[in-house]
């Protein structure tokens, strides 16, 4: 985000039970073995929520000193699969926005789009500095705790960087806290919120994001501005099958003209 007058905002698996890891057998296995084998079904996640339809809530605010908003930008959109079968978003609420001193760049609708949802997969794993924490209650869930940093920043490109907190059974994140970080451009005054991302179990399969929040003081060039953030993911419905499934045996035509004839 940077100070300025608001111009627009872009439109923008099921695993097999792993086993469980615990503190006392994490520091027998290696550091390497435990986050491929969450890489791994992060990986099958990802697969699988590109198969599903949801709908995308996003709200910033701007606020005063007083912790009142003053401006405010919405759109709800559905993520949906066109007749061709293509991934598409449709807006279906975007009403006028009021924001006056900050503005959304296509760095924030990266973030919006992959660095708050955040996956951590395996081909992610080579670009991130991955250190591990500790055990920590999340409400009921054991997770461990991993603090992730990009090794290097290539210019065009968003990476997370803050912590994950990954359930010791289903070796899924469950939710994550920091904040999307780049190259800067040269000149810029870009400024970043932190946010902390929720997910839930959907159809006791998938850990899928379901709300993320920030609510942050982005420290401009000229001046201060608070900004507050939800971005709610809701309505999940599968939409495809991950495998083509075939009803009886394979029957080849030949063999079907054959039949007919006797």
């Amino acid at each position: 985000m940077r100070m300025a007058i608001w111009a627009a905002l872009c439109a923008g698996a099921w695993a097999q039970q792993a086993p469980v890891v615990t503190p006392a057998n994490l520091a027998s296995a290696p550091m390497e073995e435990i986050i491929g084998k969450f890489a791994a079904k992060e990986t099958e996640f990802s697969r699988a929520r590109e198969n599903y339809t949801y709908r995308q809530t996003v709200r910033v605010q701007e606020m005063d000193d007083d912790g009142v908003g003053r401006g405010k930008f919405e759109m709800v959109s559905d993520i949906i699969f066109s007749a061709a079968g293509k991934r598409v978003e449709r807006v279906m609420h975007a009403p006028v926005s009021t924001l006056k001193r900050i503005m959304l760049t296509p760095e924030d609708e990266q973030d919006l789009r992959n660095v708050q949802p955040f996956v951590l997969t395996t081909v992610d794993i080579p670009k991130y500095k991955i250190s591990y924490l500790g055990p920590q209650k999340v409400d009921e869930l054991d997770t461990h705790v991993f603090a992730v940093k990009p090794k290097t920043l290539e210019p065009g490109q968003r990476y997370f960087e803050g912590q994950v907190w990954v359930d010791q059974q289903d070796l899924q994140i469950v939710k994550s806290y920091g904040k999307g970080v780049g190259v800067r451009k040269k000149g810029s005054d870009n400024q970043f919120p932190r946010f902390e991302t929720y997910r839930d179990q959907i159809d006791g399969k998938f850990w899928f994001p379901v709300y993320t929040k920030a609510d942050d003081v982005l420290h401009f060039q000229h001046g201060d501005q608070r900004v507050r953030m939800t971005v709610k993911y809701e309505n999940y419905k599968q939409f495809r099958s991950l495998t083509d499934i075939q009803y009886g045996e394979v029957v080849d035509d030949k063999a079907k003209k054959d039949e007919k004839k006797k």
